[in-house]
């Protein structure tokens, strides 16, 4: 390997290792993440290709009231209803969310101007949910979510390693550095592809990565936290809303745009000035009758008093202190509402909207509709589909680079030069750690296996 300019060696060859390091470890949930998020992409247009009696209907003049929908599902799958989510065009079904008294929770698809059950599906067995499954936690839960935090942050580090390893050094000509050169053969040809696919691609991979961070169950909540106590995240005005007899939104209702995920839920009055409509604690998987009949006095007012226009999501009370939520999710965040309601007198507890929202959170939001192909459309989602395919190339060419140099039998990482006079690396290391908890920790676990290799290996 040959050196140029004022470049340390020592510097370049530790560079190279952590590269390959880093490489050694995401390569694989880089390439999981590409193909999935891939998918992701394409979310509706995949289930309408694969489910379109379920996601189209024929235009009616009017609607049937939720509560008939939620009955319609019930009827058809007994169980519990939670959610209703109501379209914002003619042509397209409801869905309701049913957890059924056997087997796993259903998305239950009902005509709105018949009330006629249209099909169902098990979320986790179609293509799209098994890619969010995949894309957020490898279908492996907590430990999942954390494998994944912890390569998107590994990615973060390939990419400053990348740079440095890319940056000209006294070359002539723009051949492997802005463009490949076709005519070389063997190793250089893959390395001139890793190289430039990666100097084109890595500010929307960076990008990729630093937006998709936020939904990471460490990194997510320390930022969420963070703004929020800064007063850039969630509103500080609702901030202590109940909140010690509520839990987050998150958790009480499985999911919630990225900034109130930690809002604390509302309650509605007292279970005991309305000891006739129930009588004990209920949860989100026992049926209840009387709020599925509430709903619609809840809807009416979401669309006529508070003017939601277009598909929203409307989750029923769980037990006789829980609350109607509604709240939209447009593809640009700026028309993001969550609306809580009071389920015995139906009045309006709180409206949150995205022009409450501190400044981070509202890059957040829209950092995070970005990421999903959603803010721009189609133009959207397909500079995120080739920066998608940009990944699954550099993972593919820095493979086949790393099999044509290997030695047979051996890792072939380069070898340790010590003393290494690489502070500014460490510098970013070390500030990179800090900002991410989980890289910090695994970047000290790493080094410490490195430096036992190397000394079982004098040891011989």
């Amino acid at each position: 390997m040959a050196f140029t300019g004022s470049v340390d060696p020592k510097a370049y060859r530790a560079l190279w290792r952590w590269h390959f390091y880093a490489g050694l470890i995401v390569a694989p949930f880089l390439l999981i993440l590409a193909v999935t998020g891939s998918i992701y992409l394409f979310n509706d247009e995949i289930d309408d290709a694969l489910y379109p009696a379920q996601r189209f209907v024929a235009v009616h003049a009017t609607q049937m009231p939720p509560s008939r929908m939620i009955d319609a599902a019930l009827k058809a799958h007994p169980g519990a209803a939670t959610r209703i989510d109501l379209p914002g065009a003619p042509n397209r079904s409801a869905v309701v969310f049913v957890t059924p008294d056997h087997g796993e929770p259903l998305r239950v698809a009902v005509d709105p101007g018949t009330g006629r059950v249209l099909g169902s599906t098990i979320y986790a067995r179609t293509l799209v949910g098994f890619a969010d499954e995949m894309h957020g936690s490898l279908t492996l839960g907590t430990v999942g979510d954390r494998i994944v935090e912890l390569a998107a942050c590994w990615a973060l580090v390939l990419i400053v390693t990348g740079l440095y390893l890319w940056w000209p050094r006294g070359r002539g000509g723009f051949g492997g550095i802005l463009y490949p050169r076709l005519s070389a053969g063997g190793r250089l040809f893959w390395r001139d592809l890793h190289a430039v696919i990666g100097v084109w691609s890595v500010a929307f991979i960076a990008f990729l990565l630093l937006t998709g961070l936020p939904w990471a169950g460490i990194q997510g909540d320390l930022l969420n936290r963070g703004t929020a106590a800064l007063g850039i995240g969630y509103p500080a005005s609702n901030r202590t809303h109940n909140a010690p007899a509520s839990v987050p939104m998150k958790t009480a209702l499985g999911e919630a745009p990225w900034t109130m995920e930690l809002a604390p839920m509302p309650t509605s009055t007292a279970a005991s000035e309305h000891a006739g409509h129930a009588g004990h604690e209920m949860t989100m998987a026992v049926r209840d009758d009387a709020a599925v009949a509430g709903i619609d006095r809840i809807a009416t007012a979401v669309t006529r008093d508070h003017h939601v226009a277009g598909a929203y999501r409307l989750f029923l009370p769980s037990g006789p202190t829980g609350v109607y939520t509604a709240y939209t999710y447009p593809d640009q965040p700026q028309g993001q509402r969550t609306l809580y309601f009071d389920r015995w007198t139906g009045g309006l507890i709180r409206e949150v909207g995205y022009p409450d929202y501190g400044w981070a959170a509202k890059a957040i939001e829209l950092g995070v509709q970005l990421h999903m192909g959603n803010y721009f459309g189609l133009a959207n989602q397909l500079v995120m589909l080739a920066t998608c395919l940009a990944i699954v190339l550099l993972v593919i060419s820095g493979v086949v680079m790393w099999w044509k140099r290997r030695p047979t039998g051996r890792l072939a990482a380069p070898a340790r030069v010590s003393p290494t006079r690489i502070k500014g690396a460490v510098a970013i290391l070390i500030v990179a750690g800090i900002v991410f908890p989980i890289l910090g920790v695994s970047v000290v676990v790493i080094f410490l296996i490195d430096r036992l290799v190397l000394l079982a290996a004098v040891r011989r």
